[in-house]
């Protein structure tokens, strides 16, 4: 009888389970079905870049470390684009405002393809820190443009679905990307008669990534988007905002500017600190990061459930909290196999709410501000690696990564505290901004 009752218990679990999975898998599906045409090319062009930018991210220190230069330089590079893109975020949004969302997309993958290929052909100091420069331009154009273009083309129901599936689409690409990357080198390098760690192979293989970075602004040449009007690209409308909600934009900000200084310390060197500390060839760093990338592809893409579920503000919350243990595994194990364990469960959790966020950020603004917003956002995230990759490139020449990990450790503890100390410790979310309207646009939602 007992066994009976137990397989029944069973069998309606397991019934429940797949009629909620079920559930879900529809929303899932209508959601998607509301993606807008403009929104399917971005996700297209999101594919194209990420896998392109991915193999660069990989291979670009390598590079430079084949030329005989060390890590300082390396940071001071990552200075340079982070610098530039924290010092041009707001000038950049009202740029596109101006200009246009699909003009802005453009230019800032055009400005992408040119600076890569302009540090193959002329490999120097002056013109690294030039290109990264053009760099910083093309990363800030782009990233204050994204936000406001996939609010205006979604409607509320499958926005946080949409913001998630540009992040996991571009990070999931990575996954082609990164494995790539860890073999391009040595296919050039056998075709040209060289070694596969020589400037030569690594210079080749990026010559490849400069075309591939330029066919990612082919699709967005087929969106139909209209322009903003005088009132929408209004400089002091996004002014209004800030002087009527000052501390409700210190606090969206604020936890993100914490992260991106603890990010800055470890994440642009860690194809390094796998070569150094645990001393692995490039193939397999690079199908590291490939499976990586993938890993995190797959969190972006279920977070949207989750936070409806959870709410967006607990998502985050829980999702950086447990990448914490991760994180220090990762920092301070002694066996490969751990690290990388550790490494793709951080890398997931950490990231897969970044999308989530930012649409929450996002629906507290009107269109009028959220270039400048947007441009917020931007700034907060490069801040720390602005900074951080100069003073982590140092610590590491003397010290190693050891402290570098300690201090995104405390700093990502902190960002978390501040998630729950400003947004659900006294109160629920924050509801989305009331007098939020959206832009109408030639083609209807499908």
């Amino acid at each position: 009888m007992l066994k009976h009752l137990k397989n029944r218990e069973d069998g309606l679990s397991r019934s429940n389970f797949m009629s909620r999975f079920g559930q879900v898998m529809a929303t899932y599906a209508d959601r998607l079905a509301a993606f807008h045409p403009n929104a399917r090319l971005y996700l297209v062009s999101a594919v194209i870049s990420g896998a392109s930018m991915g193999v660069f991210r990989f291979l670009f220190n390598f590079y430079v470390l084949s030329l005989g230069y060390d890590q300082e330089l390396l940071g001071n590079l990552v200075t340079a684009t982070s610098f530039t893109a924290l010092l041009m975020a707001l000038p950049m949004g009202y740029v596109a405002d101006f200009l246009g969302r699909k003009a802005s997309l453009i230019g800032g993958a055009s400005l992408s393809c040119v600076s890569v290929l302009m540090m193959v052909l002329f490999p120097s100091t002056p013109v690294f820190v030039a290109m990264n420069v053009v760099l910083g331009f093309a990363q800030s154009l782009a990233g204050v443009t994204m936000g406001p273009f996939l609010m205006e083309n979604s409607g509320e129901k499958e926005r946080t679905y949409l913001f998630s599936f540009a992040s996991g689409f571009q990070t999931g690409s990575q996954f082609v990307g990164n494995w790539i990357g860890g073999y391009l080198p040595t296919w050039l390098g056998i075709a040209q008669g060289v070694s596969p760690t020589s400037t030569s192979a690594y210079g080749a293989s990026l010559m490849v990534i400069a075309a591939g970075a330029g066919m990612a602004a082919v699709p967005m040449l087929f969106m139909r988007t209209p322009r903003l009007n005088k009132e929408q690209r209004s400089f002091f409308a996004p002014i209004a905002f800030f002087r009527q909600k000052p501390a409700l934009l210190g606090k969206l900000i604020l936890p993100m500017l914490v992260t991106s200084i603890g990010a800055g310390l470890i994440m642009p060197f860690m194809n390094i600190f796998f070569r150094q500390v645990h001393h692995q060839p490039d193939s397999v760093i690079g199908t590291l990061f490939a499976w990586g990338s993938l890993a995190m592809g797959l969190g972006l893409l279920v977070a949207p459930p989750l936070a409806d579920r959870w709410g967006k503000i607990k998502f985050v919350v829980i999702t950086q909290g447990l990448s914490i243990p991760f994180l220090v595994m990762l920092g301070f194990s002694p066996w490969f196999s751990l690290a990388a364990v550790a490494y793709y469960f951080r890398l997931a959790l950490m990231n897969m709410n970044g999308p989530v966020y930012q649409t929450y950020v996002l629906e507290k603004v009107g269109p009028s501000a959220r270039a400048t917003v947007a441009s917020l956002v931007s700034m907060a995230n490069n801040f720390g690696w602005a900074f951080s990759p100069t003073l982590s490139g140092w610590i590491q020449v003397n010290y190693g990564f050891g402290p570098t990990y300690l201090g995104t450790i405390i700093l990502y503890t902190v960002s978390i505290f501040l998630y729950w100390s400003f947004f659900l410790r006294r109160s629920p979310e924050l509801k989305p901004e009331q007098n939020v309207t959206f832009l109408k646009v030639e083609h209807p939602i499908k």
